[in-house]
């Protein structure tokens, strides 16, 4: 194999890890987007007392005093108020 065969390959491998990388961090993207879609839901669920469990209400607890933080700041944003607007 030539010089110029060896750089071909190596620039083809190259070019082959980033695509990998890149679709592997689209995945990790995708995935922490589903698990916000998630949580939102389940805040929203568990709130209105749809669902209940132990494990969950520390985190609306936590949440329902962030939002309340807010809002006596003034720097409510409705797009983060946990509850989803399509469920």
């Amino acid at each position: 194999m030539g010089f110029v065969d060896k750089l071909k390959a190596g620039a083809e491998q190259t070019a082959n890890k980033a695509r990998e990388t890149a679709q592997e961090v689209q995945a990790k993207r995708e995935l922490n987007q589903a698990y916000t879609d998630l949580g939102k839901t389940a805040f929203g669920l568990a709130d209105s007392g749809d669902i209940a469990h132990g494990a969950l209400s520390a985190g609306v607890d936590h949440i329902k005093e962030l939002q309340t933080r807010l809002a006596g700041n003034g720097a409510s944003d409705d797009s983060d108020s946990g509850a989803s607007s399509d469920e």
